[in-house]
């Protein structure tokens, strides 16, 4: 059974992702980093956390190499965290659970913000899983094989 700090023996992925991620301010962090936000002041006044839970998380999110601290990018002595190439592959992530609470978490007609494809000034399209033909899946139609 894995320690309760760390599930890095857990043999399933969503528990390990979960580990690092899953809590409300660490994929909050992660959202506001996708939308340009990279200072420790900026995520506090936005996400309104208390400072040492936001330390706490930032801290975790770089030692699991999701996000890195550099020097910050306008030459003042501030340092500022940036995604790295693992931190920038949770975008889908992002993504689903923003479509899940569009599709759900909203009245029809209720106003709410909307991720837009830059090229084609449209909303970014529903995502979802496909099968190897293209065809989406539903989860009758998946079977998670476990380690043994």
């Amino acid at each position: 059974m894995p320690s309760p700090e760390s599930m890095n023996d857990e043999p399933c992925p969503v528990a390990r992702s979960v580990d690092v991620i899953g809590d409300r301010w660490s994929l909050l962090i992660v959202r506001n980093v996708f939308d340009g936000m990279r200072r420790f002041g900026d995520f506090q006044r936005s996400l309104g956390v208390a400072r040492n839970i936001l330390s706490d998380r930032l801290k975790k999110l770089v030692n699991a190499e999701i996000l890195e601290m550099r020097n910050a990018s306008d030459g003042t002595a501030y340092q500022e965290y940036v995604l790295t190439a693992k931190g920038e592959s949770l975008f889908p992530v992002v993504v689903a659970l923003r479509q899940w609470g569009e599709q759900h978490l909203f009245e029809a007609g209720e106003r709410h913000s909307i991720l837009i494809d830059k090229h084609t000034g449209k909303p970014v399209p529903f995502m979802g899983p496909i099968s190897e033909d293209g065809t989406a899946l539903v989860p009758a139609e998946t079977e998670v094989q476990k380690v043994k």
